[in-house]
Parts: structure tokens; sequence; C-alpha cells
């Protein structure tokens, strides 16, 4: 089995790592760690560099899994280049990191996370980010 996480250098990002490294741990699966940019800007600060793929790479790798890296630039649709690494790669799972919303903001689900949630053909396991009030 393999599991599709899709990072980012944020704390979200960091949430869904380490989920996926738990997951796959358990399940003895492989990670395929999908980093994108929405292409939108010529800088970036979601579309992580060399030494943050590499650290995100090394956390998987304590916990025993083999970890598989892809970058894509997706012309401003992320969820449709995690649907197609999902599609091609033949994963069994796909892990999120969700932002933290304000009560109105809880209302409507980011659209990446809610397009991959709706039209993933295989489970999505959504995950948030610690917050400071968390113990």
């Amino acid at each position: 089995m393999k599991i599709l996480v899709g990072y980012v250098p944020t704390p979200e990002g960091e949430a869904a790592l380490a989920a996926a490294g738990t997951e796959a741990a358990l399940r003895g699966a492989s990670v395929l760690l999908l980093n994108t940019s929405r292409g939108d800007a010529y800088i970036d600060a979601r579309y992580a560099n060399e030494a943050e793929l590499e650290t995100a790479s090394a956390k998987l790798r304590e916990h025993g899994v083999e970890v598989t890296i892809q970058q894509a630039l997706s012309n401003g649709d992320v969820a449709g280049e995690l649907l197609k690494a999902a599609a091609a790669e033949d994963v069994g799972l796909i892990v999120l990191g969700l932002r933290r919303r304000s009560p109105v903001g809880k209302l409507i689900l980011g659209s990446t996370a809610q397009r991959v949630l709706l039209e993933s053909p295989v489970p999505v396991l959504a995950v948030k980010a610690p917050s400071a009030h968390d113990d």
C-alpha cells in the first residue's frame, strides 16, 4: 500500500506529515510526499526547497517507511494534482493538513481539501496542526 501526503512547509503540512508517517508505519505502507505550488507567484512559500524536502523525508524515514518525493506546479489546481497523483500511483490513503478557521470560515472548508474529500476514490485523512491552546 502507498499513502499520499500533500505536504507544504507549514504547521498544517507538518501535521499531515506526522500523521502519514504514523499511518504508514501501522499499515506497513510507503509514503509518496507530494509538494505542489499553485503557480500563481514567482516565489511561493508552499513550494518546499531542497532542505525542507530532505527534513520532511527524514521525519518519515524515522518511522521506518520508504519515501518518494514529487514536486509539481499545479497551475492553480492543487486538488487536481493530488487526485492525479493518487490515481497514477495507486495510493490507498490520502493525508491532508487543514488550517484552523474562524467560526464563519468553518462554514466553508478550503476548496482544495473539500475537492479532494469529495472526489477522492480512496479514504482521506484530514488533520489539524496543534494550536497553542492544545495540551
